[in-house]
């Protein structure tokens, strides 16, 4: 096992039915990139250029990889059901502070962000806020060894305070998104900052500076010659930066900051859709979508409600959203208020936080608290099995990633499940690396038949060996 160090800065079921004759639907997947954060950085590096990106398939760029699906392409189905300190982990890389935020590949580029020096225990005063780091990390996806490390200190940008639920998951919980261009980072109240892949500032844009106690969590969302953000606790709205320059061309109101999902671009009948959830309103649960280009107003519903974590996925022209006990099936398409036309199902079943895998017609998800894995079926919303994983894995922040017919659930403190992707949910694995006793926060990510998972302490590559 290799490994590459530097000095550590910080430690440590009522269901209502809808009918309506379908839309066909696909998740656009041109320019794809659970539960908060901040981060902000400085560059390093030499040249700009970008790394080997050898086929599509062997990117994972943005949060739930491409597509935002969460799942592993037909040609990277090797990822081990078992692994251990001693077994099938190829490298680790120990990292400069904490995070949340899940691993991206690009190329031969692994990126993660992390944090230190402020916010790593409860009662950290105020005053010592502008001590915060930010770290965007480059590891070299082969060998584990570090490429570039672009640091910068939070200085004067008012960050969220430090909570008992903001110190769950940190400064740095925004998945960055990467494409050929470079790396592009939400920072919350700091901004957006995009780098090239040799490390390179190219740019920063700062987005507004509202605030709450959780933190921020949105990972940005590439479209065209867009980066979009959904800044809800931070400039209570969506923001489109032009991807050269980081200047502003739209921005919609999305009301009271009450969401930290990640929106989703799907494709209907030629017209793109950016869908998200929307925290205006009575109720404040709305989902809604906007066309991507212009930020203009194309849909909504009311049928959530507020506390939106969980980012909608999408499946054969039908789009699925969880939230704090409810969930629903929506299809996109419509215009104006379609919740009386356009929703095939709502139910009294949801998810904090956890993103759900939708797979051959159910859903699949973990509940933050209780180690149950839940099955839906995505045709009725009825709920077909409920799976309590042994041993007891105690809270679950991060989605669940799809391979073949395999789930792999990430725990906080108890290590990684591996659940059979079937709806009698029958788990198979429950994978520790005993010697890292630190949290594991982030979901997942998978490129070249090889899962890279990060702790509060380590960057992992895990594969056959």
């Amino acid at each position: 096992m290799r490994n590459c160090f530097w000095k550590r800065l910080g430690r440590s079921a009522s269901v209502r039915k809808r009918s309506s004759p379908p839309t066909r639907t696909a998740n656009s997947a041109k320019y794809a990139a659970a539960i908060f954060i901040l981060l902000v950085f400085g560059a390093c590096g030499t040249s700009a250029q970008a790394p080997r990106a050898e086929k599509s398939a062997d990117n994972w760029p943005c949060f739930r990889g491409p597509n935002r699906l969460g799942a592993a392409p037909a040609d990277c189905q090797s990822i081990p059901l078992e692994w251990s300190d001693t077994k099938n982990i190829v490298w680790k890389c120990e990292l400069p502070g904490r995070g949340a935020s899940s691993p991206i590949v690009w190329g031969d580029n692994v990126y993660v962000t992390a944090y230190s020096c402020y916010g790593l225990e409860a009662g950290d005063p105020p005053a010592n806020m502008s001590k915060l780091v930010r770290h965007l990390v480059c590891v070299d996806r082969t060998s584990g060894d570090l490429r570039w490390k672009a640091d910068e200190p939070s200085g004067d940008v008012a960050e969220h305070p430090l909570s008992e639920f903001l110190i769950l998951h940190g400064y740095a919980s925004s998945t960055p998104v990467a494409d050929e261009s470079g790396v592009y980072v939400y920072l919350g109240r700091g901004g957006v900052v995009a780098y090239d892949h040799a490390g390179k500032r190219r740019w920063h844009t700062p987005i507004g500076g509202g605030g709450h106690t959780w933190g921020s969590a949105s990972s940005p969302v590439l479209f065209e010659n867009l980066v979009i953000v959904h800044a809800d606790p931070d400039a209570h709205a969506i923001i489109a930066l032009d991807k050269s320059t980081g200047e502003e061309v739209w921005r919609y109101s999305t009301g009271d900051g009450d969401s930290w999902s990640t929106p989703l671009l799907v494709e209907v009948d030629g017209r793109s859709e950016l869908v998200f959830h929307h925290s205006a309103g009575d109720p404040a649960g709305k989902v809604a979508a906007v066309d991507p280009r212009s930020g203009e107003a194309l849909w909504q519903c009311n049928i959530l409600k507020n506390y939106l974590c969980p980012s909608p996925v999408a499946s054969d022209g039908v789009v699925y959203l969880l939230g704090y006990q409810r969930a629903a099936a929506v299809r996109p398409g419509g215009k104006g208020d379609v919740t009386d036309s356009h929703v095939n199902w709502t139910a009294n079943r949801g998810s904090e936080i956890a993103t759900p895998i939708v797979h051959k017609g159910h859903l699949y998800w973990t509940q933050s608290e209780g180690g149950i894995v839940c099955c839906l079926d995505a045709s009725s919303g009825e709920m077909v099995h409920q799976e309590r994983l042994r041993p007891e894995p105690g809270r679950i922040y991060a989605s669940g990633v799809l391979v073949g017919e395999r789930i792999y659930f990430v725990s906080r403190e108890n290590g990684t499940y591996v659940v059979e992707a079937s709806p009698e949910c029958r788990q198979l694995a429950h994978n520790r690396i005993e010697s890292d006793d630190s949290i594991f926060n982030a979901t997942p990510a998978i490129s070249h038949g090889q899962l890279f998972l990060r702790s509060d302490r380590f960057l992992y590559c895990i594969g056959e060996k």
